[in-house]
């Protein structure tokens, strides 16, 4: 019999139970893939014979693939609150649901209800973050480093900004201060050592041409042992005496009063306001605990002005980002810290941790596991070297196996000194229930 006489129809295929509720068209396109590659393969003679059943699941295998989510929701375990590979903060299901109520509908985006005329999509998210700010005005744009690009456009194209050597950090994917600056028309004047910078290495370098002091964050690094750094409130000072603007890029910003000692290096929001900075800018999401956002702040003739900027148009942000902001800053208001989940992740007291991890160890049992006491980090290129307690589930067995096996169920821990940890400090309790299921299955219990 003629091999080629062993291919189905697409027909066939069509009609197959497999795809009784699939969409024909997409079955149709691969099977007709699929069937092209057989045909092939038997006209070389690769093949003897189709296994047309073989080939039924094959596409069916395709056609799933092709509608499921290339984004999956994982259980974060690795202790890491703002781990950036896994999306950084988290928004909690209430503010989701009180978002979708302008998201799911039209809306006055930009449209002026009391004029009957078009309005400005950012005056909606403005009013609270600047009651909750107190500041003049407020931008927002769609990441902190827009919020870079854009200032640094806007009033210093072709003028120079001096920034300390030791703050020209690169942030994820490379992206590099110097960068950043080169592209947005600015010009870096350097200053200082990379392990000290003093006032007069600013008084230094300011010439007719300088339009801006910039202090930069860093964020994913920190200067130990014999360093100096002029603060902010300095640079604030020095900026005034020379009729300048002054910047101060934070990249990621904080509100309340956070329950660790970290020292007299990470200054909130409040802190830093209270100097009068000319504009500020952090991100959304960090420490802030919202959506990806770039939040700038200041003086309201500078807001003004960035706005004017057409590179504005490229940077803004939808309804969706605005909506989800807005419910943030209203539970930041109504210090609603529960539905901020950043912030109530790293509130969490060693004893609630220990408690939540006895009740799972009890459940898998003694010998399968065992409480271990650790530290971590914040992660998302916030406090750098700044250890937080916390409490972690050791299970036993080959670490990296462990690792492996808890990854494909989509469970994410990490290895400490040979041992597998399950990290409390980010396990979120709705999570808790499916993560003993999975702990169950693959210690064979």
């Amino acid at each position: 019999m003629n091999p080629l006489r062993t291919l189905p129809k697409i027909d066939k295929c069509l009609a197959h139970p497999l795809f009784q509720d699939a969409n024909a068209t997409w079955v149709m396109k691969i099977a007709r893939e699929k069937i092209e590659t057989l045909r092939q393969a038997l006209l070389c003679k690769e093949l003897e014979y189709v296994d047309e059943e073989a080939l039924m699941l094959e596409i069916k295998k395709a056609y799933d693939a092709l509608f499921t989510p290339s984004l999956k929701p994982l259980i974060n375990a690795t202790g890491v609150i703002l781990h950036t590979n896994m999306g950084r903060s988290l928004i909690s299901k209430t503010l989701l649901e009180r978002a979708s109520t302008v998201i799911c509908n039209y809306s006055n985006l930009e449209y002026n209800l009391e004029e009957g005329c078009r309005g400005e999509r950012y005056e909606h998210v403005s009013h609270h973050l600047k009651a909750l700010l107190g500041v003049e005005d407020v931008l927002v744009v769609n990441n902190n480093a827009s919020a870079v690009f854009l200032i640094l456009n806007t009033f210093a194209k072709a003028k120079e900004v001096i920034v300390s050597r030791g703050e020209l950090v690169e942030i994820g994917g490379s992206f590099r201060i110097p960068e950043v600056m080169k592209q947005s028309g600015a010009t870096l004047v350097e200053v200082g050592a990379t392990n000290k910078t003093k006032k007069s290495d600013y008084e230094n370098a300011i010439s007719e041409n300088t339009v801006m002091l910039m202090k930069v964050h860093q964020s994913n690094f920190s200067i130990e042992g014999f360093s100096e750094a002029l603060c902010y409130e300095e640079i604030k000072r020095l900026a005034t005496q020379h009729s300048l603007l002054d910047y101060y890029d934070l990249g990621s910003g904080y509100l309340p009063k956070l329950p660790y000692n970290l020292g007299n290096r990470e200054h909130s929001l409040h802190e830093i306001l209270t100097c009068n900075p000319s504009l500020i800018s952090f991100s959304g999401d960090k420490l802030f605990g919202s959506v990806q956002a770039g939040i700038i702040a200041g003086r309201a003739d500078l807001i003004a002005q960035l706005k004017k900027n057409q590179l504005l148009r490229m940077l803004r942000v939808d309804k969706i980002t605005l909506s989800l902001l807005e419910e943030s800053i209203k539970a930041y208001l109504k210090e609603e810290w529960e539905e901020i989940p950043t912030l109530w992740l790293l509130f969490r007291s060693i004893e609630e941790l220990t408690q939540r991890a006895l009740h799972v160890k009890e459940v898998i049992g003694e010998p399968y596991c065992e409480l271990v006491k650790s530290e971590t980090y914040m992660g998302g290129g916030t406090l750098p070297n700044r250890k937080f307690p916390t409490i972690a589930l050791h299970v036993k067995g080959k670490a990296t196996l462990l690792e492996r096996k808890f990854r494909e169920n989509f469970v994410i821990g990490r290895i400490e000194e040979d041992k597998f940890l399950l990290d409390f400090r980010t396990i979120l309790p709705h999570n808790e229930a499916t993560l003993i299921s999975i702990i169950q299955r693959i210690i064979g219990y």
